[in-house]
């Protein structure tokens, strides 16, 4: 009987899955007791392996960024290129124009260039009225009766008096100063009267054919346009027609001028300047 209780001892222990459970469970005392008799060692033992692995992630997210980085660049340095030669051709196209503008008024207006700019310190109704006062005078070359000029080359009236550092310039659209002038593409000249505030009248023939839009110009070198044909009045019992002529530029708003010696003409034509 003894005999055959330690022959099924025996194959008990000597079982596989019996050997694995004594293992396993061995291991599970001597981890419980671990805990117990020293509650940190397991956290200790492992820290240097965490260590290397938040290390080695660290670098890993590092590296890969780094080639995210690299195509975000690229993207950008790629888009600023685009940009620069895009604002490179416009800016040949800006200079290409200014050059055409630069000949073409140089064509228009050949004594422009040489002339004497000067800014407008006061115009109506800080000056008198239809008159500028200048920051040019003696001192800058600036001699009565040179014809002053607004933006785009349109004349605007006479150097009228001077002094030292400043001008006087009485508007052609003074009340009662009169200019030679023409008015649309006709060839015979009508005399402009100034009625203030930078307008215009004229008498012409009906015959003349004159309409509203028709540009008003004086001498230059050339013909200038100084106004624009605003309004007709007619009588029909008279052969003429009066025009009311509104300015090409708003002396109002006139910063500056363009002072040239070509106003003698204007002089002598002009009746009343101070």
């Amino acid at each position: 009987m003894r005999k055959t209780y330690l022959t099924r001892r025996k194959t008990l222990f000597d079982s596989p899955a019996a050997l694995w459970s004594t293992v396993v469970l061995a291991f599970a005392l001597i981890t419980l007791l671990v805990r117990i008799v020293a509650p940190g060692l397991f956290s200790r033992m492992a820290a240097p392996a965490f260590g290397i692995a938040d290390a080695l992630t660290t670098r890993i997210h590092a590296f890969t960024q780094g080639f995210a980085d690299a195509a975000a660049l690229s993207a950008e340095n790629e888009r600023l290129v685009a940009e620069n030669a895009t604002l490179a051709a416009e800016n040949r196209t800006l200079s290409q124009k200014a050059t055409d503008l630069a000949a073409l008024v140089g064509s228009a207006l050949p004594a422009a260039s040489a002339g004497i700019t000067a800014g407008v310190v006061a115009h109506p109704p800080e000056s008198p009225y239809d008159t500028f006062l200048v920051a040019a005078g003696s001192d800058a070359g600036v001699r009565a009766g040179y014809e002053a000029f607004g933006g785009g080359g349109v004349p605007l009236g006479i150097v009228s008096s001077i002094s030292p550092g400043f001008s006087r310039v009485t508007l052609f659209s003074a009340p009662s100063e009169n200019v030679a002038g023409w008015v649309g593409t006709s060839s015979q000249p009508v005399i402009l009267t100034g009625t203030g505030a930078g307008t215009f009248s004229a008498s012409v023939a009906r015959s003349a054919g004159i309409k509203e839009g028709d540009v008003v110009s004086i001498p230059g070198p050339g013909r200038l346009p100084i106004g624009v044909v605003a309004r007709i009045d007619s009588d029909p019992s008279s052969p003429s027609v009066s025009l009311r002529i509104q300015p090409a530029i708003d002396p109002f708003s006139v910063s500056w001028v363009t002072l040239r010696d070509t106003g003698a003409t204007f002089v002598t034509a002009t009746s009343s300047a101070p």
